[in-house]
């Protein structure tokens, strides 16, 4: 029962995640949005705080920002769903004396901030992604569980106690631990050959979970960019691609 109740909580942070993950627009359907009041929250920002590689457990990039605002603009849809645009991409916009040019990085921007004036949308600077909470608290839960079966359970028995550790340390997005689930059974001892009990040397060690803990990195990194080339930011969002 735990360990399907830890696959349940796995696949809702996947999909509370995918749903959320920050998806690219273009800067006409951001003013588009603003100016219809389908924006519930919104951040700006210069920069995504992480690349588009994967992490050990799910999330998206959370946006950075410097003294100016911009010239990122992320915002959140009635939806939940979340979007972002690139303003400099945009280079001309009328200044109505709404807002400071000075506080923004630049005429695109300042575009966006005089519809946020104008639609009375300004208070709602903050979080886009509040959901981000309650994956992250499912990490540490199913973290937790995970180390402490692993350090204070029985004796893995297809592979050592650092064996475990370092994969799930290091695989992305908790595969680690799915995989832990799938291979070892914790909780239900499969049935195994009397040589194998007899001869611990023959469970995977350490070094070998943490290598395909960095190469399940790679190859899923190398999937993710490809799956986003051919089906779109819809799809397979990466924030900064």
């Amino acid at each position: 029962m735990l360990r399907l109740a830890l696959v349940l909580l796995w696949l809702l942070a996947a999909a509370v995640s995918w749903w959320t993950a920050p998806r690219k627009q273009s800067y006409e359907q951001a003013r588009a949005d603003v100016t219809a009041g389908h924006v519930t929250a919104y951040q700006w920002g210069d920069s995504w705080a992480t690349g588009g590689s994967p992490r050990p457990w799910f999330g998206a990039s959370g946006l950075r920002a410097s003294s100016t605002l911009g010239p990122l603009f992320a915002w959140r849809t009635p939806e939940g769903r979340v979007y972002w645009t690139d303003t400099d991409s945009f280079d001309q916009a009328t200044t109505t004396g709404a807002v400071d040019p000075g506080n923004y990085s630049g005429p695109g921007a300042v575009g966006i901030a005089q519809d946020l004036r104008a639609g009375g949308l300004e208070q709602r600077a903050g979080e886009v992604r509040p959901l981000g909470v309650a994956v992250t608290g499912i990490g540490l839960v199913v973290a937790a569980v995970f180390l402490g079966v692993v350090v204070a359970g029985p004796a893995p028995v297809l592979g050592t106690r650092w064996f475990w550790f370092w994969l799930a340390s290091t695989a992305p997005y908790g595969l680690g631990m799915l995989f832990w689930l799938s291979r070892d059974h914790p909780w239900s001892r499969p049935v195994v050959p009397a040589a194998m009990l007899g001869d611990r040397e023959r469970r995977d060690r350490g070094i070998l979970g943490l290598g395909l803990g960095i190469l399940a990195t790679i190859l899923i990194s190398l999937l993710l960019l490809t799956l986003h080339e051919a089906l779109g930011d819809r799809w397979v969002p990466l924030p900064d691609a």
